[in-house]
């Protein structure tokens, strides 16, 4: 007997409201969990079933009903909120994959070089140790678990084009220093891949093509708003929260060679370039 395949968004962020638009149209109902009322507005409208700040017996419900789950809330100090609420783990009969965005992050300082899906993690940001837990706590939850590795998420609203615009944008220098990039909608398009190949097990990075200093990002930003970009400011003496100094502890170059075969995903947007670039002609 078939059933009607459901999506569960445990979590209405930035990657699952990319994500929803091409859930529905391979025909998809959707619902999906928010603490924000005036988000569970947005969510009805654009067809989203929204469940508000549910309790553990609403979220075991609600979980049991979906064929597919999408986990995009992050672990807090003392653990995966989720998980936490869902011991012991409930029957999901219904289940065909269960997707965990998790970060790059877990993979550690690598001076700068490459990084693979075969790199053993070693996080050395607390943030980054929790992520790795919540993968594990997934993975334990259902073999239907899949873990994407994110790098530094942007897209419309959310990119140097925006940071520029209302005047946040700056260039940070520290020699050697690099990070790779995804546009949000290639992880959009990465999940649905997995999900039509739920069978490659992961887990799965998803990064672009050319990791680069966050400096050059700005620069080609502003050039396509021909405006003049900030000016630089070496990381040693310049003036930042402990958060942002620390996303600039670690370097890494992330490859998602094996995910692009595994899953047959090809990039949009191979660089921050043509992704800026999409962006910006979007906008005008």
């Amino acid at each position: 007997m078939t059933h009607t395949r459901s999506a569960l968004l445990l979590g209405y962020g930035y990657v699952a409201k990319a994500t929803a638009p091409l859930l529905r149209a391979q025909g998809f109902a959707l619902s999906g969990t928010t603490r924000s009322p005036v988000k569970a507005g947005e969510m009805a409208e654009r067809g989203i079933t929204p469940l508000i700040n549910p309790d553990a017996a609403a979220l075991r419900t609600a979980m049991s009903e979906a064929s597919h789950i999408l986990v995009s809330v992050p672990p807090g100090e003392s653990g995966d909120p989720v998980l936490d609420m869902l011991m012991p783990c409930p029957a999901l009969p219904k289940l065909e994959w269960l997707g965990y965005l998790s970060t790059t992050g877990v993979y550690g300082d690598a001076a700068g070089g490459w990084v693979d899906e075969d790199t053993l993690p070693r996080p050395d940001e607390a943030r980054s140790q929790r992520r790795l837990a919540a993968e594990q706590g997934w993975q334990a939850f259902s073999a239907r678990t899949r873990i994407f590795r994110l790098a530094g998420i942007y897209g419309p609203g959310r990119s140097a084009l925006d940071r520029l615009k209302d005047g946040t944008a700056r260039r940070i220098v520290k020699p050697g220093q690099v990070f790779s990039r995804i546009h949000a909608g290639d992880i959009a398009a990465a999940l649905m891949a997995s999900i039509a190949r739920p069978e490659p097990a992961g887990p799965f990075n998803l990064s672009d093509d050319e990791p680069a200093p966050q400096a050059d990002v700005i620069a080609h930003a502003a050039g396509l708003l021909s405006v003049d970009p900030p000016p630089e400011e070496a990381f040693e003496t310049a003036e930042m929260s402990a958060m942002m100094r620390s996303f600039f502890s670690s370097s890494r170059r992330v490859s998602s060679e094996k995910t692009r075969t595994q899953l047959g995903w090809t990039l949009q947007y191979p660089t921050y370039r043509e992704g800026l670039e999409a962006i910006y002609a979007a906008s005008i």
